[in-house]
């Protein structure tokens, strides 16, 4: 669970990011939610474009797939969703030994 001021440093980050998954009529097929663990794998921090759908269904299928890829969703504007999950292989140690 991320805190609201790491959301708010997580949404400054993903400002500039382009959608790397897009979420056509199918919905979250077994392929698209490989391509958004993926994604998630490897940048940690991710914009997911989810489109032809109403707003209701929407949210339930962002909410399905954090849940389902144990990841937070850090914003949704519109058909837009922010999604996170920190890669443990990725983490870096910070300053020196």
């Amino acid at each position: 669970m991320l805190t609201p001021a790491a959301k708010r440093k997580l949404k400054q980050s993903a400002h500039h990011l382009k959608p790397v998954v897009l979420v056509g009529q199918h919905g979250l097929t077994a392929a698209v939610m490989a391509e958004i663990d993926r994604a998630l794998t490897d940048h940690e921090l991710i914009k997911v474009h989810f489109r032809g759908m109403e707003r209701d269904e929407r949210g339930q299928e962002i909410a399905r797939a954090a849940a389902a890829l144990a990841a937070d969703v850090v914003s949704t504007i519109g058909g837009m969703a922010v999604l996170y999950r920190e890669n443990p292989d990725k983490a870096q140690p910070r300053g020196r030994a």
